[in-house]
């Protein structure tokens, strides 16, 4: 079953531990220094098991303002936050800091206790009881109950229990969407155990036995044990206080803020596209690229906010932004964040996040605006369109579409069947599940047709272009498996012909003129009389010089194609009809004598060592022969 958790938050000396002392008999403050100097430094950690048979889990925050961030930690992943004022000090810095912080952070309910009621005089309870509803007024704690106690004498203290016991009751126990991720706020290590880190689940579910990745180091391990509240299970998931004793790792391979998560599901990045609100109470406008900190989960980062619509943003303003990061973290959709300025050091704003692994934007691009309405009110299968269409030609595997979209299992798989199926989507390499945005493919074939056309006008004797060549033609380092897909598809739909090395038009045919017609006429006569002493290339291109070289390189290949030369090497070509005779011969030769040397393979055809050489080793390529030290057998006459 979910667990519902309870987080405090409150100005320091407010009286949130001892609170959490009174209702649990747990005192999380567990540091030295915390008891000696009265105040909360790191989270604390408690649980309450109310009447209604629900075990509830408690985050107790520090409230001194030296140690917000460690409250910021803490506040990631509560459900309910239990507002604390105290009777004698009433609203404070540390209240409205902390209450904007539960804002950010999308807290939607919780209740507001007040206090130390038996340090002061009923008239002034009064007025503190008041000064906190105007307080909360506007906000999702207006309709909160505010309750008194004193956790000193108790009183109260039941009432609190039974108000904390309806919230629960009216709760949504639904699990949290998505793969499972745990915001690391301790890591430590124990004898005979290992590495064991805590946290507050945020989503999904994890069992014993798992591989898990630490982002954004990406770092592995496998669980080894799963502990909730001291008692050992198999499963952990969303919303429970987490103990989790991960195999295969040293203890200074992950750190507090480290995001721990199932492997593959997320992707360290630098750059994420959110939604930004500049606090009311911040006294000048936000200059863009201003240096801030931003606080993820339990990390705190330092990086820049880029306005991509704003040269300045006004204070109590919302618009959309880029945060580029200095350290890389791993974020899912919907994620919220807090900024707080460099220095002096204060909450001014915060957000959700849409993209952890955006393009870079453009300021004051039109397009900006319709990404992020995308992002703010597109379907599931819009936001998976729009991430292919930015990610162009590599496209995204099911992997990446989800860490992009914020969908996960078997979620992201039946939004992208119909899709695929109606072809909105294509699948260009079914071994890594790569797809790509139909038009981004289209634009691939355009470019196809252009090439080809180009090459045919240009070399209007080539059968075809290079299969290689094109590929280099058309995007550097273009994904091979893609450029196999966009082949088979081509050819599939008689758009392109391939023959083994090259590629050309279906609707391409050689076309020769007049004159060429009469080069080649000559070229053949000249090769078929040599018989099986051809020319050179380089005798052939001084014999018709009258031509370039390039036209007759291409008519020499254009031979070759029709079947009426034989290429024997890049120097020596031979009429076909002379080496198929030399063939016959030699193979009834060997048939006979059963093998055959240089010397006397020169004695049966009469050729110099120019000719004969290139000869053998070409019947050697063509496996007609097959070389044993210095003689040749018949390839089939082998054993």
């Amino acid at each position: 079953m979910r667990e519902v958790v309870l987080g405090t938050a409150g100005h320091v000396d407010h009286g949130k531990t001892s609170l959490v002392k009174a209702l649990t008999g747990i005192d999380t403050d567990r540091l030295k220094e915390e008891k000696n100097r009265g105040i909360t430094i790191v989270l604390g950690f408690a649980y309450l098991d109310l009447p209604c048979g629900h075990r509830m889990g408690i985050v107790d925050v520090p409230g001194h303002e030296r140690f917000v961030k460690n409250m910021v930690a803490g506040a990631t992943g509560i459900d309910l936050v239990a507002f604390i004022v105290a009777a004698d000090e009433g609203i404070m810095p540390q209240t409205r800091e902390h209450f904007e912080i539960c804002k950010l952070l999308g807290i939607k309910r919780g209740l507001v206790v007040i206090t130390k009621k038996d340090m002061v005089e009923p008239d002034w309870l009064d007025l503190v009881t008041e000064e906190v509803g105007e307080f909360f007024s506007e906000s999702f704690l207006a309709d909160a109950p505010i309750l008194t106690v004193s956790s000193t004498t108790g009183e109260g203290i039941a009432e609190v229990r039974a108000v904390l016991d309806t919230l629960v009751k009216e709760s949504d126990f639904s699990e949290a969407f998505g793969p499972f991720r745990l915001p690391v706020d301790r890591v430590f290590s124990m004898k005979g155990f290992g590495v064991v880190v805590t946290g507050t689940a945020i989503s999904g579910r994890i069992r014993v036995g798992d591989d898990v990745t630490f982002y954004p180091r990406m770092v592995t391990g496998k669980i080894r044990g799963i502990q909730v509240h001291g008692q050992d299970l198999e499963e952990g998931e969303a919303g429970h206080r987490t103990a989790i004793n991960i195999q295969g790792l040293d203890l200074d391979e992950v750190k507090r803020g480290d995001m721990l998560a199932n492997s593959g599901c997320l992707q360290p990045a630098y750059m994420l596209d959110a939604d930004f609100m500049y606090l009311a109470g911040n006294k000048k406008p936000l200059k863009n690229r201003t240096r801030v900190r931003v606080h993820l989960g339990t990390a705190e980062i330092m990086g820049r906010i880029v306005l991509l619509e704003d040269e300045e943003l006004a204070p109590g303003t919302e618009t959309n932004i880029q945060l580029l990061l200095e350290n890389p973290v791993g974020v899912w959709p919907g994620d919220r964040y807090v900024v707080r300025s460099y220095s002096p050091i204060f909450t001014i704003g915060g957000g959700v996040i849409h993209n952890g692994s955006p393009s870079k934007r453009r300021r004051f691009k039109e397009i900006n605006k319709e990404i992020f309405d995308t992002y703010h009110n597109g379907t599931p299968e819009d936001k998976i369109l729009l991430n292919l269409r930015e990610r162009g030609l590599d496209g995204l595997t099911l992997d990446e579409i989800g860490i992009r979209a914020g969908l996960f299992g078997k979620r992201l798989e039946k939004i992208l069947k119909p899709l695929v199926s109606s072809q909105k989507i294509l699948v260009i390499d079914s071994d890594q599940k790569r797809m790509m945005e139909p038009s981004i493919y289209n634009e691939i074939c355009t470019k196809v047709n252009e090439i080809l056309s180009a090459f045919h006008e240009q070399n209007p004797l080539k059968q075809g272009i290079p299969k290689e060549e094109l590929r280099s033609r058309l995007y550097k380092g273009l994904d091979p498996k893609l450029f196999q897909y966009l082949q088979k598809d081509l050819i599939k739909r008689n758009i392109i012909v391939r023959d083994e090395a090259t590629i050309r038009l279906a609707s391409h045919r050689v076309a020769m003129k007049d004159d060429v017609k009469t080069l080649k006429h000559e070229m053949l006569n000249l090769y078929r009389g040599a018989v099986l002493s051809p020319p050179t290339v380089k005798e052939v291109f001084t014999r018709f010089d009258r031509h370039p070289q390039k036209l007759l390189r291409e008519v020499l290949d254009l031979l070759v194609r029709d079947e009426e030369l034989v290429k024997v090497n890049e120097d020596l070509f031979f009429h076909t009809g002379a080496l198929d005779t030399l063939q016959s011969d030699l193979v009834s030769f060997l048939q006979k004598e059963k093998e055959i040397d240089a010397p006397r393979f020169k004695q049966l055809t009469g050729l110099t060592r120019k000719f004969f050489i290139p000869l053998l080793e070409y019947f050697d390529k063509e496996k007609v022969t097959i070389r044993l030290g210095d003689k040749r057998i018949l390839r089939d006459h082998r054993s």
